[in-house]
């Protein structure tokens, strides 16, 4: 399915698997918005990125994430000021709330031709298969999914047209 506004419609029952780098979006940028211009992992987002993915969001019943991707937002948190990384990690905490996190072994979501493109993404394939759509701004992943037959929806196109409806 590539029509987008299809893929929301049929997976906003079922649920969305959102991907590392959108992930630390959400947590920075509902800890603190200002983390959004000032954090350098998110160089790429900026403050309407956040508002888009929070309206995203919404639009599922079920935001899917698993222990792998939970990690490397966790690891790519180390940019945020010392200062702040105790109340970070509290909101961090309050922000799982929103989130369904599932497991796959680490042995089972290798064991596939994802070995390739590494844990966290083996296992978001894994899990994603035939149940849920893969929210992700990674070109190269969202483009091995599709090829896959898994419904992914890359982030970067989204931005494009909410640009282009203002």
């Amino acid at each position: 399915m590539n029509d987008p506004a299809a893929q929301l419609r049929f997976y906003g029952s079922r649920g969305v698997v959102i991907d590392s780098n959108l992930l630390l979006l959400y947590f920075l940028g509902s800890f603190q918005r200002s983390q959004i211009r000032t954090n350098k992992r998110l160089a790429n987002f900026d403050e309407e990125d956040f508002d888009l993915l929070v309206r995203l969001l919404s639009l599922f019943k079920k935001v899917v994430t698993t222990p792998n991707i939970l990690t490397e937002v966790s690891n790519l948190s180390d940019a945020v000021p010392e200062a702040f990384r105790e109340s970070y990690f509290a909101q961090f905490r309050a922000c799982l709330s929103i989130l369904v996190e599932e497991y796959t072994p680490s042995s089972e979501a290798l064991a596939s031709r994802w070995s390739r493109f590494g844990l966290t993404d083996a296992a978001i394939a894994t899990i994603s298969r035939k149940r849920y759509l893969v929210l992700t701004e990674d070109f190269r992943l969202s483009q091995a999914l599709g090829s896959d037959g898994i419904d992914a929806l890359n982030f970067n196109h989204l931005r494009y047209v909410n640009w282009a409806q203002e």
